[in-house]
């Protein structure tokens, strides 16, 4: 709306009567008398406080890294670069200072300074005491240690006693009086997991967690850890209670191997946070120190990446036309330098020796090659020329005593542009006897297709499933001294995989496939077939380690419906048969090797039956004990079954007025019918077919 003019001069007499303007005159901003200020600083301005410098500020940033080599300033930027590459894997190096001589050689110590002192502490952590080369030992310390120890005091003063912390028993399960075993259920995609005690009659649930895991859960191999996947990294889990033990950051990782011994474990992220260089990690299990990081490998291999060899001494990675092999506790390769083995396309360790078997491809005119390789020294112990190879497949026995490389052979091959096509294919199995002078070598021809070979665990058999889906046979086979393998059975079916019990002598021959499911349970002494059984649609089959049980199931990641496990006996016996919806893994847990020496187990074996009577007490007292907790059962259902009787009987004598009353004074309880009359009554004749014997009399 507009203004007046005689509005505007009423409004500039008022301002000009009532106010006095004096534009000179600063503004009085001191607080009244008696005013008392009860807001901190840190109440106001604690964003910015954060960020006020301190005197200290950087001195926890920096490292001081000794043991470098003393170079000249033509060598400096080399070092530089090294340096570099080491320590800039644990973050950004805002600063560096080489100190140099009078002659301009470097000092041997440098400075390092990070953005932040999470970086500098990881670094010491990670580099103290690594090995650069032969001659030098990185020494790793913060800045800030210098000014700890300048303070120690004169006179020593004994530290205060702490209270003692007791590890818990990392190998309680191994107590157990009746040496029952532990197996891992793993259930949903959360993932909830069991663990149960096979104990009898029944087993026994001791532990159960929902989201334990992300994925899966894995044992380690003398089943002291149990290991689960988290989005951070991988945990380990030991003793009783199965607490925590170590964790190892490694976002996403999704792989893990352990070594034979249980000293290292590997992990491995294909997606990792942590830098190419920190895909592949190898991790100190009791201090969960990372010993070492490796990038990805350059293209597709099978996994486990690295393989270890039995006593963890060493540990070996393939490579194009190389073999590197790496030793302990150094982490550093074996004599600093790869095995350059032109044409290498598979290689694997001894399960008890530090010998390694590996098998190079055949190229124009020279032969395929099986080489036996013994370290450290590298000397090879055999070796074997192979022709018209197309594959092979390398198989120990577990107890080293016996090798056999599956050798794929061709009759004509062919050059398609850049694929190679074979035909006329034939197989030979080459048995090479390790404990024998000069390592004999024995060979096993076959014609028909290969669907599985397997090794007896102890002993000196093996096990070859061949020929085409619809005739598909199983050959035994035992191995001599001097002389060739001789066919011991050969036996008709319809079975694709081969299960040796952990102890040998008994084997589960098994159809895997979409219909699949046949069982067929096998003593390999006298090839008797125990029992044949069946497992729609199976996915896995498990042997516990002492080979008394055999575990079947049905997971959910294969098929949705029927998901569970079944628990036979080794004879093929149905123990236990266990539905769970979204079942997806069991495992049983490890054992470690018996301490007994091989001639105290012949004579347990030879005197079983000195002990089967205390064997046989103790299963008679498991029976009467659940006998008598079913005849308890019982009788507390019947209590409770006469207890309603009683008191439905009452009710009903007590209501009797009242259906008088409702039936016209009529009392039908006395009916034929309500008494029961013969001509109301229905007869009904149930057979049970209780037990024949027939007895031959002569």
């Amino acid at each position: 709306m507009a203004k007046k003019k005689g509005d505007e001069k009423v409004n500039q007499t008022s301002h000009s009567d009532n106010e006095e303007q004096n534009f000179d005159e600063e503004p009085n901003f001191e607080d009244p008398e008696g005013f008392v200020d009860d807001i901190t600083d840190e109440e106001l301005l604690a964003d910015l406080l954060e960020q006020k410098p301190k005197e200290s500020d950087g001195y926890e940033n920096v490292v001081v890294v000794d043991g470098c080599p003393q170079v000249g300033p033509e060598r400096l930027e080399k070092l530089q670069s090294v340096i570099n590459k080491i320590f800039g894997k644990f973050g950004g190096i805002v600063n560096e200072y080489y100190p140099t001589t009078e002659n301009g050689l470097t000092t041997g110590y440098i400075f390092l300074e990070y953005s932040n002192p999470q970086n500098a502490a990881e670094a010491v952590a990670a580099t103290n005491n690594c090995k650069l080369d032969k001659q030098h030992t990185f020494l790793v310390n913060l800045f800030t240690d210098f000014k700890k120890y300048e303070n120690i005091p004169a006179e020593w003063e004994p530290p205060a006693p702490q209270p003692l912390k007791v590890q818990s028993d990392l190998q309680w399960y191994l107590m157990d009086p009746d040496a029952y075993d532990q197996f891992l259920v793993g259930v949903g995609t959360g993932v909830a997991l069991q663990v149960w005690q096979n104990a009898l009659p029944e087993p026994t649930l001791l532990q159960e967690r929902p989201n334990w895991t992300e994925t899966y859960a894995v044992w380690s191999p003398l089943g002291t850890y149990l290991a689960t996947f988290h989005w951070r990294g991988v945990a380990l889990w030991a003793g009783p209670k199965f607490t925590q033990f170590q964790k190892f950051y490694h976002p996403e990782a999704r792989f893990i191997s352990f070594s034979p011994c249980e000293n290292y474990i590997v992990t491995f992220s294909p997606s990792g946070d942590r830098g190419d260089d920190k895909k592949l990690i190898i991790w100190d299990i009791r201090t969960g120190q990372e010993k070492r990081s490796f990038p990805p490998p350059d293209e597709y291999v099978t996994w486990p990446i690295f393989r270890w060899s039995k006593d963890d001494r060493f540990f070996a990675r393939l490579g194009t036309d190389v073999l590197s092999v790496y030793e302990t506790p150094g982490f550093g390769l074996l004599d600093k330098k790869s095995i350059k083995i032109p044409g290498i396309r598979d290689f694997c360790w001894s399960p008890t020796d530090n010998v390694l078997a590996y098998w190079v491809a055949e190229e124009k005119d020279v032969p395929a090659r099986v080489t036996l390789l013994e370290l450290p020294n590298r000397t090879e112990t055999r070796s074997k020329n192979l022709f018209s190879v197309a594959d092979c497949k390398i198989h120990w026995q577990k107890s080293g005593d016996y090798l056999c490389v599956k050798v794929d052979r061709y009759s004509k091959l062919k050059k398609d542009k850049n694929e190679l096509k074979y035909s006329g294919m034939y197989y030979n199995f080459e048995i090479f006897h390790m404990r024998e002078k000069q390592v004999p070598v024995d060979s096993v021809e076959i014609k028909e297709p290969i669907q599985a070979f397997a090794w007896e665990p102890v002993g000196s058999k093996f096990a070859i499933i061949h020929g085409d889906q619809a005739n598909i046979q199983i050959s035994f086979y035992q191995v001599n001294t001097g002389q060739a393998p001789t066919l011991l059975k050969k036996l008709g079916g319809s079975f694709n995989h081969v299960f040796w019990s952990p102890q040998g002598q008994f084997v589960v021959l098994a159809n895997f496939g979409l219909t699949g499911g046949a069982l067929e349970f096998l003593d390999t002494n006298d090839f008797t077939i125990m029992n044949v059984a069946d497992h729609y649609q199976m996915s896995g089959i498990e042997w516990d380690p002492t080979g008394r049980y055999v575990v079947t199931g049905v997971s959910s990641l294969k098929c949705k419906m029927d998901c569970g496990y079944y628990i036979w006996s080794f004879q093929g016996k149905i123990l236990r048969r266990v539905m769970k919806e979204g079942f997806a893994q069991f495992h049983w847990r490890p054992r470690p090797p018996t301490l007994l020496s091989e001639k105290q187990q012949k004579d347990i074996k030879k005197n079983l039956k000195k002990y089967y009577p205390q064997f046989e007490s103790k299963d008679r007292m498991r029976s009467t004990k659940a006998s008598k907790e079913l005849v308890a059962k019982r009788t507390e259902q019947m209590k409770r079954y006469r207890e309603f009787r009683e008191s439905a009987s009452q009710q009903w004598t007590e209501q009797r007025s009242r259906r008088l009353e409702l039936r016209g004074y009529v009392d039908t309880d006395q009916l034929p019918a309500a008494a029961g009359a013969d001509e109301h009554a229905v007869e009904e004749i149930v057979e049970f077919f209780v037990k024949e014997e027939q007895t031959v009399i002569e």
